[in-house]
């Protein structure tokens, strides 16, 4: 009985040693395909199954196996694109290991750490970066200068290479990375959460422009509405009050990115020709 216990915990076990081309194939295939089989079902399920189907098809050479592995695979699994390669890296790791026995950790794991990693990767990537950058290279275009696009262009090259590298450290180093940062992800998530905070305040006071033009006149006496009374009341306060309006609309449904867009121009034009604002 025992002789057949241990048979059969051979045959779970995977026999395969993935390679460093194996892992960087794997990857690359996610980075390619990522958001394209995005669904609001398994959100990136479909594309982690894809990116990862000739590997895993070494790991399993049993057909049963292999089709239970892509099956516990297309479970719901979403986190920022920029940091899935360590997870689904990790993922690779265990199943090599522990065969089809791997699979409800597997699971777990996912479930258990895509929440956190969104936190840091969509803070980074999906806030700061973009925000930060966005605004200098535009500013740099505005001027003339093409710095701007050639830096957003560079290091965006970067981080698809960034992306490979996390695939290998999350096959090389495991679950281990992931004990070590423990409650530090969640500390480093709200130090970059309030630092972003803090760069899109300052971009509402220096990117958005409003200003009205008129002056109060009454006798000898004149006061600017905007240098005298609003700047004294709060510097940038048309664009802080402005932008408020806009966050609004993005919390009603019935209001998209690309309605907002419109509404913005249309304000910008009414308000231009009417002397409301300054050109």
């Amino acid at each position: 009985m025992e002789k057949i216990m241990m048979n059969k915990n051979v045959e779970n076990k995977s026999s395969y040693h993935v390679t460093k081309k194996d892992l960087t194939w794997a990857s690359l295939r996610f980075n390619w395909i990522c958001v394209n089989l995005f669904n609001y079902e398994s959100q990136l399920g479909p594309s982690l199954v894809w990116s990862m189907a000739p590997l895993l098809r070494k790991i399993y050479p049993k057909d049963s196996d292999y089709q239970a592995s892509l099956k516990n695979h297309f479970n719901y699994f979403n986190t920022t694109p920029y940091l899935a390669n360590i997870v689904l890296g990790t993922t690779v790791a265990m199943e090599e290991k522990d065969g089809i026995k791997a699979l409800p950790t597997v699971q777990s794991f996912k479930t258990s750490i895509m929440g956190p990693l969104a936190g840091i990767g969509d803070t980074i990537f999906w806030v700061l970066w973009p925000t930060i950058m966005g605004s200098i290279a535009g500013y740099m275009a505005l001027q003339g200068n093409p710095l701007g696009a050639i830096i957003w262009f560079l290091v965006n090259i970067l981080f698809n290479i960034m992306k490979v590298w996390l695939y290998h450290v999350g096959y090389s180093s495991g679950t281990r990375l992931i004990d070590t940062l423990g409650d530090k992800i969640n500390t480093f998530t709200e130090a970059a959460s309030v630092m972003g905070v803090t760069v899109i305040g300052a971009l509402v006071a220096t990117v958005v422009k409003v200003s009205v033009p008129y002056v109060f006149k009454f006798g000898k006496v004149s006061m600017n509405i905007q240098t005298d009374i609003l700047d004294k009341i709060m510097p940038a306060l048309l664009p802080a009050v402005f932008t408020f309006f806009i966050y609004k609309l993005l919390d009603n449904k019935k209001w998209t990115p690309t309605k907002i867009i419109f509404l913005v121009i249309l304000i910008a034009l009414v308000g231009t020709f009417l002397g409301i604002f300054k050109a």
